[in-house]
């Protein structure tokens, strides 16, 4: 077999753009859990504990390139009529299906690998739940994209098992309003890619993506607010019950970080509105003042964090 593909590239180069590794960002799920559990706790060994959430963000990330090269495969023929993606590397002939089938499995048997080097009473719950995300991103891919509202759910449950191994990585379960969050965002992003599609292709999106024949833009908007205003209200009702921790001169200091939160997650609605991206992770890893948000709620969370370690003003937090 020749190691130059159609346009004589190297074909590992488009082994690497099959796997998607911008996608990778989505892995940023996995660490919200400990990220959010360091708040009030301290763990006994930080560099194992960094090194375990490393660790599973690394392994879902592959697995979850092993899953696209799996959709690729399965969507090729669909893929030449889109007007973006008929140059994947399936779809243009670029990278052999054959050859793709073994590169997806050996993704996900370097997933498996990292996450059997967690500590051994979590790895298995770890690998139970990388298990249950391929799963549903594989009945994703065999029926589940073509049924409406359940596509939607079926991806917001791969974010959902996201936070779940990550906090099963590190031996932590996740809390109700962590996972409400993460559901109610997961499910605003995976309505805005519809709409962006929608936006991007026109009519010709039933003919690239079967679903989209149910839904109309009406009904995508309005599912989109919907799950914007869960997101954000859920958010608030965390910020409310942290009053105690975070206020310092009367002032719920936490809640400043509700400003580019809702910035954010307004103007992705808005560029998906009008078209100008059709899958949210690209204006995440794109759009400057999405990112500028982005950052902004990190470093609000950090201070703030840093504050309520350090015995300062703020009031302590309960034992």
């Amino acid at each position: 077999m020749s190691d130059r593909a159609p346009n004589d590239k190297p074909i590992w180069r488009h082994l690497i753009r099959l796997a998607r590794p911008a996608q990778w960002a989505k892995s940023v799920f996995v660490a919200i859990g400990p990220v959010y559990w360091l708040v009030d706790h301290t763990p006994d060994d930080p560099g194992r504990f960094v090194l375990d959430v490393l660790l599973a963000c690394a392994a879902f990330a592959l697995a979850s390139s092993g899953c696209y090269v799996f959709n690729d495969i399965a969507d090729a023929e669909v893929d030449r009529n889109h007007p973006r993606k008929k140059n994947r590397p399936i779809a243009s002939g670029a990278v052999p299906v054959g050859v793709a089938r073994w590169f997806a499995m050996g993704l996900f048997a370097v997933a498996l690998l990292l996450v059997v080097l967690l500590p051994s009473g979590s790895w298995w719950v770890t690998a139970l739940l990388l298990g249950g995300y391929v799963a549903n991103v594989m009945l994703y891919s065999a029926g589940l994209k073509r049924i409406v509202i359940a596509d939607v759910m079926s991806l917001s449950m791969g974010f959902v098992l996201r936070v779940f191994g990550g906090c099963a990585a590190i031996g932590i379960a996740p809390t109700t309003w962590l996972l409400n969050v993460v559901l109610f965002l997961s499910m605003t992003l995976a309505f805005g890619k519809r709409l962006g599609e929608r936006k991007a292709m026109g009519e010709d999106a039933s003919a690239v993506r079967g679903v989209q024949s149910r839904y109309t833009d009406d009904l995508l908007r309005m599912a989109l607010v919907v799950t914007a205003v869960g997101t954000l209200l859920t958010y608030a009702g965390y910020v409310t019950t942290r009053e105690a921790d975070f206020t310092w001169h009367g002032f719920n200091w936490l809640w400043l970080s509700l400003l580019p939160a809702t910035y954010g997650l307004l103007r992705a609605i808005l560029l998906l509105e009008h078209g100008e991206y059709d899958d949210p992770t690209e204006l995440a890893v794109s759009d400057r003042p999405f990112q500028l948000a982005a950052v902004l709620f990190g470093a609000i969370m950090v201070v703030l964090w840093l504050a309520l370690r350090s015995d300062g003003d703020f009031i302590p937090a309960p034992p």
